[in-house]
């Protein structure tokens, strides 16, 4: 530092400038700057440390090992068939079909072990197997089929493609460096035909789902489907696309290579392309990631495949804070293939085999070979301008509504629904005991003088139509009817809201199915508890007639004794009244036959204008009155008689009948003073065939003809008259009743 000081002191500043530059004479600027910097390095020091980061695979290395055969192209192996079985996976809801397996294995096992005879037992396991296995999976709730959906031996798609098609090449790539293997595509042939396959690809095991990212696409993977979309529509190769995807793969990565943008665009492409797209949903449908290969003139779904914006599990989690509410979330969601054909929004459903489309992976893809047969045959005849119009049309019409429907001013004060209790089931024992309650207190109000009774009738029908139309729903729900049903309702509906004719061919499908549900509805669970609800329903209809009948009979007879005491007041009638009654005791006779023939004449004339005033004041009041002959009664005494005689004839001639009343007497023996609801059932059973055996037997031509002779001498005579209804008068016997009508 001193020989530098002292350098310093006999140069100029120019001479130390341009020593700082050139570096000759003097120190230069820069070797002060480092030497005081050094100095002061001496004073302090700084540490660092760099965190080691794993680094990122997307889906697969960006730097594969070398020493790796193929590298990235590792992953466009062809589709081979698994060297190992996949092992069977009992979903929740089948282990009780499991314990069945289980009985008819050990069952078969003893018999092979003991050599006995076991092929009854077996048969009857085996059918109770199939039956189960068939009621599972016909009433099968929405997370069911989600969980079918996502079932891990469920065939995929090149599963599929490899069934239906003759001849099948895999295309590869975006033409940008990448080909995502949740993404295959590639041209195969159906029956000569050649489409462009394009389809999401699961794996079958944990290692070929790790390959194919689980059947979620990276942009890569849309980037493909787009361009060989194009590539179809530039060679007129129809279009078919298979949905299987949780969802578009969502991680930074993705996001960061446009993910959003490549299903956006794909959404946008489809609908420019000028040849027919049929997309069959084979197993999940996710959101977007479904729909960017989606935007078809035909969406099919297989029978248990799901179509969906979110996963019951996320809505569950976002409604209700819990994926426990998945269930609850799946049925609000609508994403089974016969409730999205309802919507509009798919357009059909591939049946699949009971056990899901892994029971029979084969059938499933020729189902689906013919439902996109049957598509294409429908969508190559349209012209280019036709098939784009379908395909923007199916889209535009989805979640539609109709404005300017009228709003109830109550309701727009809050338009929240409110939840509406719902009445619960009346217990079949409580049920019997309101019942007898019921008719007790008509028949004790019946018998009392006083007025009508005051009685929850109307409730008690209420609540037992309510409880008859909900067995109704069981049973139709049973018997696997609850579809076809709600279709035929809305076909009814469109009809009646167009004001149109119901159509032959839908008249024959509400026949068919009424037919087919009369015939199946004994075999219902639910049936017995049915019946007796209808016996007592129609009990309490009657009793609500008479009830109705005796209400109005009290004003019915007040009207009738006004009008009567107008006429008896009469001061014409009261004077011949009282001087016929006067004559009468002038004779002094004690019989009619004592009395002489002029005062007979004079007693049936005044009887009949007395006839003819009540007549006249019963039709002032708005009264209908029918007349009945007095000679009629014998007569139909005389044919009541002769169809008793009949009946007897034919119960003694006849075994079967008797057997039957046999029968009858002891059921009635069996169920004693309190029956239960089968006994009554039995017995009314019986009582029906009896009648109508009887009915059958005492159809004779000569009674028949007896009857049509009295009815053509009184017209008055009806089918429902009966020979114990007596005349109260000698000659005339008048009817009454209210006339509705004028009143």
């Amino acid at each position: 530092m001193a020989s530098s000081a002292a350098s310093l002191t006999g140069a100029s500043a120019s001479d130390l400038l341009r020593s700082s530059t050139t570096g000759f004479n003097g120190v230069p600027l820069r070797t002060l700057g480092r030497e005081r910097l050094a100095m002061r390095r001496r004073d302090f020091t700084v540490a660092s440390k760099l965190r080691k980061v794993k680094k990122h695979e997307y889906p697969w290395p960006d730097n594969p090992d070398p020493n790796v055969k193929g590298g990235v192209l590792s992953h466009l192996s062809p589709f081979k068939p698994l060297k190992e079985k996949p092992k069977p996976v009992t979903l929740e809801f089948e282990k009780p079909l499991v314990d069945l397996q289980k009985k008819i294995i050990d069952v078969r096992k003893m018999a092979n072990e003991t050599g006995l005879d076991f092929s009854d037992q077996i048969f009857s396991l085996e059918t109770k197997y199939q039956q189960a296995l068939k009621d599972l999976y016909t009433h099968l709730t929405p997370i069911q089929r989600v969980n079918i959906a996502r079932h891990p031996n469920r065939p995929t798609f090149l599963d599929h493609i490899f069934n239906i098609t003759e001849k099948f090449v895999e295309l590869h790539g975006d033409r940008a460096g990448y080909d995502d293997p949740a993404i295959v595509t590639g041209i195969g042939t159906i029956d000569g035909r050649r489409y462009m396959f394009i389809g999401h690809q699961k794996g079958r095991n944990t290692k070929e789902n790790i390959q194919r990212n689980f059947g979620m696409p990276t942009p890569h993977g849309y980037r493909k489907a787009l361009r060989l979309m194009e590539y179809a529509d530039h060679h007129g190769f129809p279009i078919v696309t298979f949905i299987d995807t949780p969802g578009a793969y969502a991680d930074l990565k993705s996001e960061e290579l446009g993910q959003g943008e490549a299903i956006a665009h794909n959404l946008r492409s489809m609908f420019g392309l000028k040849v027919p797209i049929v997309s069959i949903v084979i197993g999940e449908g996710g959101s977007g990631g479904a729909l960017a290969i989606g935007c078809a003139n035909k969406l099919l779904m297989l029978e248990n495949a799901v179509f969906y914006v979110a996963s019951p599990e996320a809505c569950a989690a976002i409604l209700w804070k819990s994926a426990k509410a998945a269930p609850k979330a799946a049925e609000k969601l609508k994403i089974t293939g016969s409730e999205l054909c309802r919507l509009q929004i798919a357009d059909g459903v591939i049946p699949e085999p009971l056990g899901g489309a892994h029971a029979d992976p084969y059938w499933t893809s020729q189902q689906i070979k013919n439902a996109i047969n049957e598509s294409m045959d429908e969508l190559t005849k349209m012209k280019t301008e036709e098939l784009l119009k379908h395909r923007m049309l199916k889209f535009r019409k989805i979640g539609g509504f109709q404005e300017g429907i009228p709003i109830d001013p109550k309701r727009k004060v809050n338009m929240k629904k409110r939840d509406l209790s719902i009445a619960k089931k009346i217990p079949d024992a409580e049920l019997e005991v309101e019942v007898e309650k019921l008719k007790q207190q008509i028949l004790e109000a019946k018998e009392s003088s006083s007025g009508p009774p005051k009685l929850d009738l109307d409730e008690m029908i209420k609540k037992l139509e309510r409880d008859v139309d909900r067995e109704y729903s069981e049973s139709v729900k049973a018997m696997g009817l609850t579809d076809r049903l709600l279709k035929l309702r809305e076909e009814v509906s469109k009809v009646n809201a167009g004001n149109q004719l119901i159509d032959p061919l839908l008249k024959d499908k509400i026949e068919k199915l009424r037919v087919e549900f009369e015939q199946g509805l004994s075999a219902a669970p639910n049936y017995h508890r049915l019946q007796n609800k209808l016996n007592y329903l129609k009990e309490l209809s009657k009793l609500k007639m008479m009830s109705n009948t005796k209400q109005e009979a009290v004003p019915l007879k007040r009207q009738l004794e006004t009008k009567f005491d107008e006429v008896v007041n009469d001061p014409r009638i009261r004077e011949r009244y009282e001087a016929l009654k006067a004559e009468l005791d002038s004779v002094g006779a004690s019989q009619v036959r004592d009395l002489d023939d002029e005062l007979k004449n004079k007693i049936i004339e005044f009887k009949k204008e007395v006839d003819l005033h009540l007549l006249n004041a019963l039709k002032s009041a708005g009264l209908v009155v029918e007349s009945v002959k007095q000679d009629s009664n014998e007569e139909i005494e005389e044919l009541n008689k002769d169809i008793v005689e009949e009946i007897e004839s034919t119960i003694n001639s006849s075994d079967d009948i008797k057997s039957k009343i046999q029968l009858l007497k002891l059921e009635i023996a069996k169920a004693g003073e309190t029956p239960d609801a089968e006994s009554k059932n039995r017995i009314s059973a019986l009582a029906q065939q009896i009648k109508l055996t009887l009915l059958e037997a005492v159809d004779s031509y000569s009674l028949k003809e007896k009857y049509e002779n009295l009815v053509s001498k009184d017209g008055s005579l009806k089918k429902g008259d009966s020979a114990g209804d007596s005349l109260t008068d000698d000659e005339l016997r008048v009817k009454v009743g209210a006339n509705r009508n004028s009143s």
